[in-house]
């Protein structure tokens, strides 16, 4: 059995999983689904990205992971008038010492929300892209460091609302994932409606868990050459397929297995199966590929699913 080094036992982390998920539970009714893909992307280390209409959860679900993993955490209203500064930070003269000092704006923190991403014009979106694809800033000449771990969770409102800006492609490939939260399911909002109000951030403990030394037992989870050959012919039929205008590169085909990866440790498994594989494709692939013949009702990652079936 696999050992979770970053805790006291593999019954102690199995717990505290188990615990982490049922505090997310109790914030976002009915999502388990939704949770278990938002923890599988910050386990495989990548930036998440969650589109939805306004009024789904989507910042509920970013502000009450941060709280339940313990993370130094900050929120970016993204508007019209944001400007590149305003994220990264700004040298200012400092009188005493006579010379600019600089101050880090709220892209140096562990978690940062970005909400509402797609409000923000081109220049300050790509603002993100550096630090979301190195790990530091380049400011006033300066390279910084940003924290470790680091994380992403953006929110964006449907492309067809007003005042929006779509994210370019090699942004949207920034993203490990994108999840859509969706409406919850009756007896869900049959309880909310009933004034059932989920619990606030305030009571819900953190889980204790050391995410970078979890991250760290995620990338050690064995990838047999079998399930390698399984990625490629993924990869491959999504490139080989008319149903898609492009197919995935090789960072879509690493963000796959990565995510396949973190998926199996969540099960409290040391190997990935295809159908770890087959649970994250969608969340991954379906914001990388465009149909050649777009239709409301057919998603890329279903579309890839059905070329390379599981055995």
């Amino acid at each position: 059995m696999r050992q979770r080094a970053a805790l006291t036992g593999h019954a102690e982390s199995e717990a505290r999983l188990a615990d982490l998920r049922t505090d997310l539970a109790a914030r976002l009714y009915g999502k388990q689904h939704v949770i278990d893909h938002a923890l599988v992307c910050l386990l495989a280390g990548g930036h998440l990205l969650i589109e939805d209409a306004p009024g789904m959860g989507k910042t509920t679900l970013a502000t009450s992971l941060a709280h339940v993993l313990g993370l130094d955490f900050s929120r970016i209203q993204f508007t019209s008038d944001l400007l590149p500064g305003d994220i990264l930070g700004l040298s200012v003269y400092d009188p005493a010492s006579t010379r600019f000092v600089f101050r880090p704006g709220p892209i140096f923190h562990a978690l940062v929300m970005a909400d509402e991403i797609n409000r923000a014009n081109p220049r300050t979106q790509s603002a993100m892209l550096e630090a979301m694809a190195e790990g530091y800033v380049s400011i006033d000449g300066a390279t910084r460091a940003l924290p470790r771990p680091f994380h992403v969770i953006a929110t964006q409102n449907p492309a067809d609302q007003g005042g929006t800006f779509a994210l370019p492609a090699s942004q949207l490939d920034r993203f490990l994932m994108r999840l859509s939260i969706g409406y919850p399911p009756p007896e869900a909002e049959r309880r909310l409606l009933g004034g059932d109000v989920p619990v606030s951030d305030e009571t819900l403990p953190a889980a204790g868990l050391d995410l970078t030394a979890c991250q760290a037992e995620v990338a050690g989870v064995a990838v047999a050459p079998a399930l390698i050959d399984y990625l490629l012919g993924v990869i491959t039929a999504s490139r080989d397929s008319r149903d898609f205008v492009t197919g995935l590169s090789p960072r879509a085909g690493i963000a796959l297995r990565r995510a396949s990866q973190a998926r199996a440790w969540l099960a409290g498994r040391d190997h990935v199966r295809p159908d770890d594989v087959q649970a994250v494709l969608g969340p991954v692939v379906d914001h990388r590929l465009a149909l050649a013949q777009a239709t409301e009702t057919r998603r890329p990652g279903a579309v890839l699913a059905t070329r390379v079936p599981v055995d």
